[in-house]
């Protein structure tokens, strides 16, 4: 049954509970604390049972007492590099080393001391985890020593690793306990990836805890390996009133976590100066959210690499680019001839977060500032030319093969349900995981005992992945890269206007998104969507390769 259709049956009982009000509150709070717009509580204003002033006094009762100031942070340093993670072996083509996981404790806040959990050592320096730089070709071996308080893995996100490599969670390290995580790179893997632990029901929590690193591939032939690199990392925090992790409530989960706080490089709004043409390598680290990236007005840049490496082609003049959780990108950033400013921002992007109201959806989030760049061309600035052919991308299928019909198939439909009365029990919330929230694919929520589906190593097949819920949702496929053919909305189709590898691809609400993609390897592996809250509440599942 799906969420609305429950919904219109709970919905008074689910109204008159305080607990209700409060948790909606709290979420309009965390979107748009700081001001006095209630827009977000139309549809508290609307329920039976409900007057407008109780919905305000809840709203400024929670504003004042929950989370901390969207200025608490302090803003406008230089912006961070990351730290390196640093390789032990002295052996050609080995990248050999340690990545601890750990608590660590920061002043993120002024005068207030923070409990992270944090990859390396990170006592100082930047909170994102350190970069693990590394080259096609390279053997990889990566000694973790998990010292939190919970079983953990790391997964290799979009790297082509062995999949009893890949830190599924059908392969927890115990606290305490050391694993080895051994992968060659093969050619043509060069790209921009990052790391993140991935144990099932605990991986929400250790990531907005802090747990995220990026990974860079290189390859010996980078046509772009002239323009000086800049790495901006984006991850969301959420900070109560006392300068703690905020737990998450009910809205974190039924919509994905969003912070007050989109840190880059793990600092809030910090600047920088770019004084000759420059590629940036962009990583969405949020748990759930999307960034639509702008540099404002008409300044354009170039999009040259997706989430698995360069473009065939670059794509010139772009105003906007946007990165769903877990996406990455390589773009073109140009100097320019005269000294100017902007500011990287988040524009408007409606993901169509869900209400507690059947048929509606939360407004869109206002435009968020991420960092301030100010271009001071040298006399050194010449631009740097962007070659017309950026790699050779062959693809998996020719519309001849497609046509005949005799390209293996598979299904993934993505589907909700949510009980409203169990959701709103007294002593809901004390739950580790909210009861009565699902989040499913093919019908049923995850089972690690459970095979979802099945291929044949070395076999191209199409996936059609359906998004049946009220909202968008990001798909993750580990083990390989895939190329998006097309997307089908109402029955229209609309070929993928670009041809790139991808491990990560947004499905909007009522999409339809067909891939291309061949497993090399056999094992079990997990696809999921990468809104964490919802992986963890069961929308993954497996496929077994054989």
């Amino acid at each position: 049954m799906i969420r609305r259709e429950f919904l219109v049956r709970t919905l008074s009982a689910a109204v008159a509970s305080l607990f209700a009000r409060d948790v909606f509150a709290q979420h309009s709070m965390h979107d748009m604390h700081g001001t006095h717009d209630m827009s977000g509580m139309g549809d508290m204003k609307d329920m039976p049972g409900m007057s407008q002033d109780h919905a305000a006094h809840s709203h400024a009762a929670s504003s004042a007492g929950h989370l901390a100031s969207e200025t608490a942070l302090p803003a406008g340093a230089p912006l961070a590099s990351f730290r390196k993670l640093v390789n032990e072996s002295s052996e050609p083509g080995v990248f050999r080393a340690t990545l601890v996981a750990q608590p660590v404790r920061r002043q993120l806040v002024p005068g207030h001391s923070t409990a992270l959990w944090l990859y390396g050592d990170a006592a100082q320096g930047s909170i994102v985890g350190p970069l693990i730089d590394v080259r096609e070709g390279d053997t990889v071996e990566i000694r973790f020593v998990n010292r939190l308080p919970q079983p953990s893995t790391i997964h290799w996100h979009g790297l082509p690793v062995p999949p009893d490599q890949d830190g599924n969670p059908t392969n927890p390290v115990a606290p305490g306990a050391t694993h080895v995580y051994r992968f060659t790179l093969p050619r043509g893997s060069a790209g921009t990836y990052w790391y993140h632990p991935h144990p099932h029901m605990m991986t929400a929590e250790q990531v907005f805890r802090g747990l995220a690193g990026p990974i860079i591939v290189r390859a010996a032939d980078d046509p772009l390996a002239a323009f000086p690199e800049r790495h901006l990392f984006f991850s969301d925090l959420k900070l109560a009133s006392d300068a703690s992790i905020a737990p998450n409530d009910m809205m974190d989960w039924m919509n994905g976590r969003e912070g007050q706080f989109v840190l880059v490089n793990g600092a809030r709004r910090p600047r920088l100066t770019v004084a000759q043409d420059e590629r940036w390598r962009l990583w969405n680290g949020c748990s759930a959210r999307y960034l639509r990236l702008s540099l404002g007005g008409e300044r354009t840049f170039t999009q040259v690499g997706t989430d698995g490496g360069l473009l065939d082609k670059p794509r010139d003049g772009l105003t906007e680019l946007l990165l769903a959780p877990g996406e990455r990108a390589e773009m073109v950033v140009r100097a320019g001839a005269q000294p100017s400013t902007a500011v990287l921002t988040a524009a408007v992007h409606d993901r169509r977060k869900m209400t507690m109201t059947e048929g509606r959806s939360l407004p869109a989030d206002p435009a968020k500032a991420l960092a301030d760049v100010r271009f001071e061309p040298g006399p050194a600035a010449a631009a740097r030319a962007v070659p017309p052919t950026l790699r050779p991308i062959a693809p998996l299928l020719s519309s001849a093969d497609t046509a005949a019909g005799k390209v293996p198939r598979k299904s993934v439909v993505f589907a909700e349900a949510m009980d409203m009365k169990a959701m709103h029990r007294p002593g809901a919330m004390m739950s580790t995981l909210p009861p009565g929230m699902k989040f499913m694919v093919n019908g049923a929520t995850f089972d690690p005992s459970h095979i979802a589906l099945t291929s044949r190593a070395g076999e191209v097949e199409v996936w059609s992945i359906e998004n049946r819920t009220d909202m968008d949702h990001p798909f993750h496929l580990h083990g390989t890269q895939f190329q998006v053919i097309e997307r089908e909305q109402t029955g229209a189709k609309t070929p993928e206007p670009y041809l790139a590898w991808r491990d990560t691809v947004d499905v909007r609400r009522g999409e339809t998104v067909r891939i291309a993609t061949v497993q090399r390897d056999a094992g079990e592996r997990m696809f999921h969507c990468h809104i964490l809250e919802h992986e963890d509440l069961g929308m993954m599942a497996t496929l077994k390769v054989v």
